[in-house]
């Protein structure tokens, strides 16, 4: 499950706009924005543009944001 709240400020930070995300990764503004709140799951190869693209390298701040566990 993606960890909505730190992929958010990851967006803010790299000053991208989310239709422009969504545009890349060749999804609606409105698709891309179900990912990020975590109601539909990023395939894996979304997950890795959208990493290219706010520069997020660390395997392990990857599986922070896009496996975080759910704590419920």
């Amino acid at each position: 499950m993606v960890d909505s709240a730190v992929l958010r400020a990851k967006i803010k930070d790299a000053g991208v706009r989310y239709n422009y995300l969504a545009e890349k990764l060749g999804l609606s503004g409105y698709g891309f924005q179900l990912k990020v709140d975590g109601k539909n799951e990023f395939r894996v190869s979304e997950v890795a543009k959208l990493c290219e693209l706010l520069g997020i390298t660390s395997l392990r701040e990857k599986e922070r944001i896009f496996f975080a566990q759910n704590g419920d």
